[in-house]
């Protein structure tokens, strides 16, 4: 009965319809703003021995779960990230500025060093590698870098969820959606990049771009994700055509 009495304030949503649309929208963010980390999970593990692919992806992904969920838990903190603790170039810069600036700066020198590989392959990286990018890579480097990545998503997605929901379930039921949504497209997703080298680049280029995005918005210049994803809606649009052009031509 106590557990339940605890229970009942964050339930409380259940008969506000209002509550209901926040949760749907919330889940709908949730699962667009994870595109990004998906896109550089399927590059990434693309690197390891296949027989390591699929558990490195499960587990990745499985990591980051427990991690947008024990940051929920710290919430009051995570909320507190966005006061300025310093003043430069006529901007207060916040922790979460902070994180969006070192995660975008790592996702630039990341794609840079990915495209250089994959352009350059008289680079000693890149011998005995293909366009895919496959070079060697540990599991635990691989998941180092998937985890460094989830958290900078993982603040800014749950600083976007606080200004539009004040219930702490909704945010959790949104974020485990998410989380499942992106275990079941990760495969395809990871199997489609693996068997279409051209779309390494193009997903490459998408990572530097986000990656400039957060640098920008770590220094206050915000980009609208609307313009971002309709920009690689139409880019992923215009390769989806040379490939169909590509296959017509070989038949």
């Amino acid at each position: 009965m106590a557990l339940l009495d605890q229970l009942t304030p964050h339930l409380s949503f259940i008969s506000d319809p209002s509550a209901w649309a926040a949760l749907a929208t919330l889940v709908v963010m949730e699962i667009v703003l994870g595109i990004d980390n998906l896109i550089f999970i399927s590059i990434l593990t693309n690197k390891l021995p296949a027989e390591h692919q699929k558990r490195a992806r499960r587990l990745g992904i499985s990591l980051a779960l427990i991690l947008r969920l024990a940051l929920l838990f710290t919430i009051s903190i995570i909320v507190q990230l966005t006061t300025p603790i310093f003043t430069a170039f006529g901007h207060g810069f916040s922790w979460r500025d902070i994180i969006l600036i070192a995660g975008g700066l790592f996702l630039v020198w990341k794609a840079t060093r990915e495209i250089h590989h994959a352009v350059d392959l008289d680079a000693p990286e890149a011998k005995g590698s293909d366009i895919t990018g496959k070079v060697s890579m540990t599991m635990g480097a691989a998941i180092f870098q998937i985890l460094l990545l989830d958290i900078v998503f993982s603040i800014d997605s749950i600083i976007t969820a606080v200004g539009m929901t004040d219930h702490i379930a909704i945010m959790f039921i949104a974020v485990i959606c998410a989380v499942v949504a992106m275990l079941i497209a990760a495969e395809p997703l990871s199997k489609f990049i693996a068997a279409n080298p051209t779309i390494v680049m193009l997903a490459l280029g998408f990572l530097l771009m986000i990656g400039m995005t957060l640098i920008a918005d770590g220094f206050g210049y915000h980009v609208p994700k609307g313009y971002i994803y309709a920009a690689m809606a139409f880019s992923a649009l215009v390769e989806a055509l040379n490939m169909l052009a590509r296959k017509r031509r070989r038949q």
